[in-house]
């Protein structure tokens, strides 16, 4: 397809971003169209095919990237324009990981929305204390999103206007201390016999067969998969740490099958537009196997790699080494596993069986 007979317009249909794409009717130009993109639509009511306005498109089509919170920009009042971009800037400096430039900026907003007209700047620790006390009890957001709003403004104040370091004493709402959630080895072998799709099948048993995050199977390269070493590297992950995994042998003739079909690029799991898989679309594939298998849990796709990280104890994995498998960056974060499983309990004798 060759892009320079398109032109390319950014819209909206039925309250989704879209965009538009132009041309002189031309059915071999339809044609090429839909064989690059067979995901393409045509709006009867515009008279004009179209894509979703999503990242991997806009590569895909060569068009530049939207900004960093561009669709905010127009809900806060342009008082606080300026401080909205430096603070996005201030990110981008730091290398902060998209996902936390992405909450960061929409907590960030939530605020500028909430002040209106009144310029951020001037806010002082007392008035931001009552706009963090209104979100707890109006909006009701429990602790974790209020550590992460908190957060989120302190780092304007902390990093971009240089002010001293600001401590909130705000009551919060506890939540209750959860173990992980996990699935059962016959319950995970009945999710791996529900997925049919080759392509769904690998980033399961990848999931779980590495203890892998949702944003690291999607992230995995071609390049980072070594089979004669038997190991892959998981490269930027949590804490933009790099770390190595072993890759299970029993996983080799699907992948080497998989590779074949799909024949992917750069990403190992690639998406319909090119690019990474969304991590969206892996937990609708844990979901929706989770419901063939008619196993009824309230359970993500995470849940896979602690049932990894379970099983491993079970086995009799020391925990150090299962600290570094994880990329946790304390024994303290691995050493939850033990809570849920019986290998160490198993072997504690009642004082009545010494009577």
């Amino acid at each position: 397809m060759d892009i320079n007979l398109y032109r390319f317009e950014m819209g909206q249909h039925h309250h989704k971003n879209v965009i538009w794409i132009k041309f002189n009717k031309d059915f071999e130009l339809i044609k090429k169209l839909r064989e690059a993109f067979p995901s393409a639509k045509w709006s009867a009511s515009q008279k004009a095919w179209y894509l979703p306005d999503l990242p991997a498109v806009r590569s895909a089509l060569q068009l530049p990237q939207k900004e960093t919170g561009a669709d905010l920009l127009a809900l806060i009042h342009p008082n606080n324009h300026l401080a909205f971009q430096r603070f996005i800037n201030q990110l981008k400096l730091k290398a902060y990981s998209k996902n936390t430039i992405r909450t960061y900026v929409t907590e960030f907003a939530h605020l500028l929305k909430t002040i209106k007209k009144i310029n951020v700047d001037s806010l002082t620790e007392n008035r931001l204390k009552d706009y963090f006390l209104y979100c707890v009890k109006t909006d009701k957001i429990k602790e974790n999103h209020l550590n992460s709003r908190i957060n989120a403004i302190k780092f304007y104040f902390e990093q971009v206007l240089h002010k001293p370091k600001m401590f909130f004493d705000i009551p919060r709402p506890k939540t209750p201390k959860q173990l992980p959630k996990m699935l059962s080895k016959a319950e995970i072998k009945k999710v791996f016999k529900a997925t049919e799709n080759s392509k769904h099948l690998l980033m399961l048993q990848l999931c779980y067969g590495m203890g892998l995050r949702v944003s690291e199977i999607v992230a995995l390269k071609i390049e980072h998969i070594n089979s004669e070493a038997m190991l892959v590297m998981i490269e930027g992950a949590k804490g933009k740490k790099d770390r190595y995994t072993n890759l299970p042998e029993s996983v080799l003739p699907l992948l080497r099958n998989y590779y074949k079909e799909y024949i992917p690029k750069n990403y190992l799991f690639e998406g319909q537009y090119g690019g990474a898989y969304s991590t969206r679309s892996v937990q609708l594939v844990f979901k929706n196997a989770m419901k063939k298998a008619k196993i009824n849990k309230t359970i993500g796709i995470h849940g896979l790699r602690h049932s990894y990280a379970t099983h491993l104890i079970e086995s009799g994995a020391d925990i150090r080494l299962l600290q570094e498998l994880l990329g946790h960056n304390s024994v303290k974060t691995t050493q939850i596993y033990t809570h849920i499983t019986d290998v160490s309990k198993s072997k504690v004798k009642s004082p009545l069986d010494f009577l």
